[in-house]
């Protein structure tokens, strides 16, 4: 028994050391089948921007709701969606019959008022000089005066009834108080209107559609970066291919909605400020109420030199280099790498602006300098058909 358990043993170490040779075997071959190529970027001037993110509403910068202060039904419509229209021009008519009647009524009121008032003032005028002569009694003078007191209040009255009812049938004539043009129009002919709490809408007027402005909703994270005079660049979905122009106007603290602080806009436990932007529209591509995808531009430099942001999480750690390689490494807080054939020499740089892409170089390298930025395990082109593996490692330095 004991013959037998050392043959198997000496089998099974015989079995493990031959697929231990195969293993490392295959392994050398497949090492001497990969190579290591570098990608570089040269250190140029460009531009470098950061840039906030947001949506909006485009809107006209002058926007007036036309509406009327009176009850009745519309007669005539002279303007539709996207008349022209100018100032003081009649844009509607209301029904004038039962307006025409009040102050019919009124003016009716007012000459028996002002009849009774003329008549009042005489009496009480000529008991003033009869009561100075004792000629009537002090009973027909207080009487005399109370008449004429109250005469002349009807007659005020009145005069106040009959301005109101003139005024009233001018309001039944409405015209419009802008240049501009309709982009709302909420009543028809025939519609019964009701002045109550709220002035009935009739028309909306834009007054010029060439300038326009977008209404964006900017979270709070965002919008200690955001100042007046910033660039601005925006999409709509009507036009994917045109990219529009504006600067930040004003920086809203308060907010219009129900539901909010007396500083801000609160949606969900989701804080957003109102960042209104100017632009221009020439060629009336923007249209009202389109919603508009924002950048807003924190922070611009232009022709500055820089390099990609990958060039400084660059590092030539051991499987990255071929055998032989020199490493030639230096202090400091940030650094890119050049190689000049087995030989990659770290630069100490000072950086400046970075939007993700690239980052500014104020010092430490001149333009033109090659950088290394990616190292790549590639296959031989013996074997076909594999895919190589690309590496960047180590944290930005």
């Amino acid at each position: 028994m004991k013959k037998k358990t050392t043959r198997n043993i000496i089998v099974t170490v015989a079995v493990v050391a031959a697929a231990a040779v195969a293993v490392m075997l295959i392994a050398g071959k497949n090492k001497k089948l990969q190579a290591i190529t570098y990608e570089t970027a040269v250190a140029g001037k460009g531009d470098i921007a950061v840039y906030v993110t947001a949506t909006g509403t485009i809107e006209p910068v002058t926007e007036v709701e036309v509406g009327t202060q009176v009850s009745g039904i519309i007669d005539k419509l002279y303007a539709d969606y996207n008349s022209v229209v100018r100032e003081g021009q009649l844009i509607a008519e209301m029904d004038k019959v039962t307006l025409e009647s009040d102050l019919a009524s009124a003016k009716a009121t007012y000459q028996g008022s002002e009849a009774e008032y003329i008549y009042q003032k005489k009496n009480y005028e000529r008991s003033v000089k009869l009561h100075e002569k004792g000629l009537v009694s002090d009973t027909d003078f207080e009487l005399a005066e109370y008449n004429y007191r109250m005469s002349e209040s009807a007659y005020n009255s009145s005069k106040a009834a009959l301005a109101k009812a003139e005024r009233n049938l001018g309001y039944a004539t409405i015209t419009s108080p802008i240049d501009g043009v309709v982009i709302d129009r909420a009543v028809e002919e025939g519609q019964t209107v009701a002045a109550g709490f709220e002035t009935p809408r009739l028309f909306t007027i834009a007054a010029d559609l060439t300038k326009m402005q977008v209404v964006a909703d900017v979270d709070e994270a965002d919008i200690g970066g955001v100042a007046t005079g910033q660039r601005v660049t925006f999409t709509v979905d009507a036009f994917p291919d045109d990219t529009f122009e504006g600067r930040v106007e004003q920086i809203r603290l308060g907010s219009s909605s129900s539901t909010s602080s007396v500083t801000s806009t609160t949606t969900e436990s989701v804080v957003t400020y109102e960042v209104v932007i100017s632009a221009d529209n020439p060629d009336l591509k923007l249209k009202p109420r389109l919603t508009a995808n924002i950048n807003i531009y924190t922070k611009e430099k232009h022709g500055v030199l820089s390099v990609p942001a990958k060039a400084l999480r660059f590092s030539p750690i051991g499987p990255l280099t071929e055998k032989g390689s020199v490493i030639n490494d230096c202090k400091g807080a940030h650094k890119v790498w050049t190689r000049d054939g087995n030989t990659f020499t770290a630069h100490p740089v000072e950086i400046g602006l970075g939007d993700g892409i690239n980052t500014e170089i104020t010092g430490g390298i001149p333009e033109g300098t090659v950088v290394l930025t990616e190292a790549k395990f590639v296959n031989d082109k013996a074997m076909p058909g594999k895919k190589g593996a690309s590496f960047m490692p180590g944290p930005p330095r």
